[in-house]
């Protein structure tokens, strides 16, 4: 659902709002779940009033993108500080950036990728919190491992990598129910060990919290359509 009021502000409090119920009808603290804002490719003029009212965790696609908006205002917020996620996918050849830029990169999804990041941590003595994306639809036009191949991933990753996700996730077809995608993301975190999930847009946040994110990325819902 996109933001139905022109203010920023109001949108995002609404959003607040609606993760808070959902969490309650869930039988868990809306503390427990985290508001992504997706503010990639939005102008800074819808971004500005949702930082003013308080939202320090933003997502972005893109790198360059994150780089340019982010990197001057990011020492201007002061106390508290910013959490900058990448959700978008991350090319090998970009991972250099993202190690030194993001505090959370959510699409480790290739063993090449794994490699290169494992080498920038080393080389850069900077750890971003990392969650592997699974793929639950097995959609040939989207990143992910598919759910089939998850359990080694995350293990080649821990063992060979000597890298440790912290959490799954995914984007759900958008022509099928959102539910057992969830469910399934959580079933594959709860046999690896992972703690935290990722998942819920806009238009399924709720139906996520429900089956147990830890994070959910809401960008049109606070924002409006991007243009």
């Amino acid at each position: 659902m996109a933001a139905s009021s022109a203010d920023p502000a109001q949108s995002y409090a609404a959003v607040v709002a609606r993760i808070a119920r959902a969490a309650q009808a869930a039988g868990r603290a809306s503390a427990d779940v985290c508001l992504v804002a997706v503010s990639k490719q939005q102008p800074w003029e819808a971004i500005a009033p949702v930082l003013a009212a308080g939202q320090r965790v933003f997502g972005e696609n893109r790198v360059q993108e994150a780089q340019a908006r982010w990197a001057e205002r990011r020492a201007q917020v002061g106390t508290g500080g910013l959490a900058l996620h990448l959700i978008g996918p991350l090319q090998s050849n970009k991972a250099a950036d993202a190690v030194a830029f993001f505090d959370v990169i959510e699409t480790l999804d290739r063993e090449k990728l794994a490699r290169v990041l494992a080498d920038e941590v080393q080389a850069q003595g900077r750890s971003p919190r990392l969650y592997v994306q699974v793929n639950t639809g097995e959609e040939p036009q989207k990143a992910g491992v598919v759910p089939g191949e998850a359990d080694a991933f995350i293990a080649a990753v821990r063992a060979t990598y000597g890298l440790e996700p912290e959490g799954l996730m995914c984007i759900p077809p958008v022509d099928e129910p959102p539910g057992p995608h969830f469910a399934l993301l959580a079933k594959i975190a709860a046999r690896n060990g992972l703690s935290r999930l990722s998942m819920g847009m806009s238009d399924d946040f709720e139906t996520a919290i429900r089956f147990g994110a830890t994070s959910v990325r809401v960008g049109s819902a606070v924002f409006g359509a991007r243009a």
